[in-house]
């Protein structure tokens, strides 16, 4: 995908120099980038490397004097991965999913396909379903009855789309994600093992033979405008009411949405998260990998959690949590050096037995 100087600087909304005609067919690190290769320079640890590769043409930062460096042309920039968000937008061509219906996919009579959507070989589409315009549906992808999908989806191979759900526009589903599986909800004709000890917390007077009833998923999912959903992915329908994603959330591999879950906009769930049944996420939450939530707790606006926290508890807004159980990240940092400081307290205290022993035993013999 060919472009220039020019082009490259307008789409990062940049300042360039130098000869902005020059052609660029792509980006590289600098110690490697070719004649015609934008060099990505954008700190100051990186310029060095620009001497071994062959750039005409580099992005660096602000106040950086590009002639020196033997370029033809630079692109200043002040926030670095802002600027490569722009650039790699640029050159990337996106997924070959040829225009519109692969003779092999199956399409019930029913079912609305938006103008300019492309849809891919084996794909499935259920009955009643809408397709929005400029959505594209790659290979073995399977949407059911009655979902609905907004403008230029990018559902991708083996994606699957349970009944009813309903999608903003320009979603993108990475390979294997299922939204709209039933909720993983049992019951037990009398009182469970795993209610017993919620409320004794860890207490068991007798333990019986048990047996689980499924309750089973009436409910949907609904997800907002500029969704990501990464590779496998997992949403499960409510029982009753919607799980619902808000716009702007993006989603990494792996992460688990139990039923009934309602998370806010704009929040980024890392991989292998697990947020179980009827919790809410506020808005601009970030979980780290492998974060857990609990069943049935709120977790408030703008909440930050490191990775592997597990929040057992409502979290109020703007707390920035960290461990097993989760607690402020600096009342988790200290208990970790504390605890690290244990050996060394531990050798005092011998040392002070020892001095004390002595001390009472030379008392004992004056």
């Amino acid at each position: 995908m060919a472009q220039t100087v020019e082009t490259i600087a307008r789409a990062l909304a940049a300042r360039a120099e130098g000869d902005l005609s020059l052609p660029i067919e792509g980006a590289s690190e600098p110690q490697s980038a070719g004649p015609r290769q934008i060099a990505l320079a954008m700190s100051a640890k990186y310029i060095p490397g620009l001497a071994a590769g062959q750039a005409l043409a580099a992005i660096l930062p602000e106040g950086t004097d590009w002639r020196a460096l033997g370029l033809k042309a630079a692109i200043f920039v002040a926030r670095p991965r802002l600027a490569m968000a722009g650039l790699s937008k640029a050159f990337d061509p996106g997924p070959e999913i040829g225009p519109g219906i692969h003779p092999s996919a199956v399409i019930d009579p029913t079912a609305e396909i938006g103008a300019g959507a492309a849809i891919g070989p084996f794909v499935v589409i259920g009955r009643g379903a809408r397709i929005g315009a400029g959505a594209r549906i790659a290979a073995h992808a399977c949407i059911s009855e009655d979902v609905k999908i907004g403008e230029e989806a990018l559902v991708l191979q083996g994606v699957k789309i349970g009944a009813r759900v309903v999608i903003g526009d320009r979603f993108i589903a990475q390979p294997g994600a299922v939204v709209g599986a039933d909720g993983f909800s049992f019951v037990t004709p009398e009182k469970s093992g795993v209610e017993e000890i919620r409320e004794t917390l860890g207490q068991r007077d007798t333990i019986t033979e048990q047996s689980w009833t499924r309750i089973h998923s009436l409910g949907h999912v609904v997800i907002g405008d500029d969704v990501e959903l990464g590779a496998n992915v997992c949403i499960d329908r409510g029982t009753v009411r919607a799980t619902m994603i808000g716009s702007g959330t993006k989603l990494d591999n792996l992460v688990h949405i139990g039923h009934n879950v309602q998370i806010g906009r704009d929040c980024l769930l890392c991989g292998q998260v697990g947020i179980a049944g009827s919790s809410r996420i506020g808005d601009r939450v970030v979980l780290g990998g492998q974060c857990g939530v609990n069943d049935n707790i709120f977790v408030g606006d703008d909440v930050i959690a490191g990775g592997a926290t597990k929040i057992f508890t409502n979290a109020p807004a703007g707390r920035v949590l960290l461990g097993y159980p989760a607690v402020k990240m600096e009342t988790h940092v200290e208990a970790w050096k504390n605890i690290r400081r244990l050996p060394r307290l531990f050798a005092q205290m011998a040392e002070l037995r020892e001095t004390v022993t002595n001390l009472t035993q030379k008392k004992g013999t004056e």
